[in-house]
């Protein structure tokens, strides 16, 4: 059995209360090397805060981290919620981190991911009291996001992913469990909104570049400095940040659909371009000139293979 670990920074003055959580995704480790990072540095007094509270978990899925997989039981960044009845480790995890979660007011969430150019970080959408994803932090989130460093932001997500859902159900192929249900899209920034904050995920980089770490530590000290609980100089907003919008999600069916060339996320496809081919030879193609994200060879199936996003005037 592994323990769940917390540090938790205060201030004499109150202010914001931060969250960062680094390896929600056990072989995501830049998040994890950046918090131990400035855990040392606070513990010296080499960085001080000035106000608010900061609360650092450096290895949010201890068995996935120490395993070097994605995920323990299953993918902690779906579905979660607390639960009564807890029959996985991530069902565990769930029942510790969401009540930590709702006792923050922002929530700064460190990944990597599998395959892609640069680093880039996803936002919630618009200001709305619509039923998927009811919001009013929009402008703070976009604040936040263009101070982080990075030079694309993305949005759009549980939308898409509802809408994938839409499709799914019915169809014969099974999928995991829960992948029909729309608000199983839910993870650690979903949630945190759900229970009145806001916060966003920071994908540093691929897996392995080396520069993901610094990614990761910057944006955790853009964060302090803009939240005000560090009296660092403010960054400063990116000035050419690329805007995209999840758009579609498509679904592995069939072990033999096929990709028809190695895809990386954010690869530029055009309207009626050829992406995969399904197993009995239909053909999948973009409806739309936009990008590839998260293109997963290896998707289970019944569940995400790859999105599509076009470009947005968000920002």
């Amino acid at each position: 059995m592994v323990n769940f670990k917390s540090v938790e920074y205060a201030s004499r003055k109150d202010g914001v209360r931060l969250l960062v959580l680094g390896a929600v995704h056990g072989n995501e480790v830049c998040g994890t090397a950046a918090i131990h990072k400035l855990m040392g540095e606070l513990d010296r007094g080499d960085v001080a805060l000035s106000a608010g509270c900061l609360t650092l978990v450096p290895i949010t899925n201890a068995l996935a981290h120490a395993r070097g997989t994605r995920s323990g039981d299953r993918n902690l960044n779906r579905g979660l919620w607390p639960t009564a009845a807890p029959a996985d480790n991530e069902d565990h995890i769930a029942n510790w981190l969401c009540p930590l979660l709702a006792r923050h007011d922002v929530l700064l969430d460190l990944h990597s991911f599998r395959g892609g150019d640069k680093p880039f970080v996803f936002v919630g959408p618009p200001n709305n009291d619509g039923a998927i994803e009811p919001f009013r932090f929009a402008a703070e989130e976009e604040g936040l996001a263009a101070r982080l460093g990075v030079h694309r932001v993305v949005d759009g997500w549980l939308s898409t992913y509802a809408g994938g859902v839409a499709r799914r159900r019915g169809q014969a192929t099974a999928g995991a469990p829960g992948i029909d249900d729309a608000f199983y899209g839910i993870g650690s920034t979903e949630y945190m909104r759900s229970v009145g904050g806001w916060g966003m995920t920071l994908e540093c980089g691929f897996h392995e570049d080396p520069s993901a770490e610094h990614v990761a530590y910057r944006g955790i000290r853009n964060a302090l400095a803009h939240l005000g609980l560090t009296d660092d100089d403010q960054p400063q907003p990116v000035a050419d940040m690329e805007c995209l919008q999840l758009c579609e999600v498509i679904d592995r069916q069939d072990a033999g659909d096929r990709f028809v060339r190695s895809w990386t996320s954010f690869e530029p496809v055009m309207q009626g371009q050829v992406i995969a081919e399904r197993a009995n030879g239909e053909k999948v193609v973009s409806p739309f000139d936009g990008c590839i994200v998260f293109p997963n060879p290896d998707a289970a199936l019944g569940s995400e293979w790859f999105y599509l996003a076009k470009t947005s005037s968000r920002l």
